[in-house]
């Protein structure tokens, strides 16, 4: 169980083939640039002329690539994995898309009786490097328990998320919150700079309190995950507060776009009668609006 096929070694891939190199795998790789194979050929690995070939006789075929669209061709394109991937071979895809279309490749190979799980990737391109990163595995526990070998080389922590699909779902959470907290912070940011505010200070505030900690390390599990919406903050002095930084923020020019959608949040929220109740009844409300 020591042959690795690996499809994409761009920024991210190159440094996790290198990584099962070094951890004593034979690994053949496939990638669009012939500039890309010949750096990792020249690392150790053997080069393939398609992802079909890179997955010739593998025990796990690895996929990496930038959309859904691009797994898809890649398994089951007229070169793809699927043409040659052995019946007791494991597919993991790496890649970070739409979770309907992962969905639709691994229901589309499991019908040849073949196995597929996800397993997307947090962090950084050094990370890569350093075999650091966090993975999120959606699978069996037997499919994970067997993919664990070379996950192990390439990630830490390595995270069982649930069933297959659930690896890339939990991914494009983590992202959300995560790309949409990067778009407050650079609105706050903008809004202490216009306001001539020592930016060091500000900072060292913001890290003092829920803003810079974190609802996950600080609110959510002593209230609303503990259900106990008995108001530390309330909603209402959230959203008068929150509509006070606003008012400032128009008066000194600067664009708040992802203020101006959470404020409408907090509105719904007051509108359903959750005014009084702690500011994390705004999960209990979305929660509702969802139709959980």
């Amino acid at each position: 169980m020591n042959r690795v096929g690996f499809v994409g070694v761009g920024v991210m891939g190159a440094p996790m083939a290198r990584n099962l190199i070094k951890g004593g795998f034979t690994v053949r790789v496939f990638d669009i640039s012939p500039e890309a194979v010949a750096g990792l050929v020249e690392d150790g690995a053997e080069g393939a002329s398609s992802a079909a070939e890179a997955a010739e006789n593998a025990h796990y075929v690895i996929t990496m690539l930038p959309t859904g669209r691009h797994v898809e061709e890649a398994v089951h394109g007229s070169e793809g994995v699927a043409r040659t991937l052995d019946s007791g071979a494991l597919l993991i895809d790496m890649s970070t898309g739409l979770p309907a279309h992962f969905d639709a490749i691994a229901d589309r190979l499991a019908e040849s009786g073949r196995k597929m799980i996800d397993a997307p990737v947090g962090r950084t391109s050094r990370d890569a490097e350093d075999g650091t990163l966090l993975i999120m595995v959606g699978g069996t526990t037997e499919e994970v328990d067997l993919a664990s070998q070379v996950l192990g080389l390439m990630g830490d922590p390595v995270i069982h998320c649930g069933p297959r699909g659930a690896g890339i779902r939990t991914k494009l959470i983590n992202n959300y919150v995560s790309i949409v907290s990067n778009a407050v912070l650079a609105e706050a940011l903008t809004l202490a700079d216009c306001e001539g505010l020592d930016r060091q200070k500000v900072i060292e505030v913001l890290m003092g309190t829920t803003a810079g900690q974190g609802h996950l390390s600080t609110t959510y599990p002593a209230k609303v995950l503990a259900d106990d919406l008995t108001p530390g903050f309330m909603i209402d002095l959230a959203h008068k507060d929150l509509g006070l930084a606003l008012r400032m923020s128009q008066e000194a020019g600067v664009p708040h776009p992802t203020g101006t959608g959470a404020l409408e949040s907090y509105s719904a929220a007051r509108e359903h009668g959750m005014g009084r109740l702690d500011w994390t009844a705004l999960y209990k409300h979305i929660r509702e609006s969802a139709g959980h």
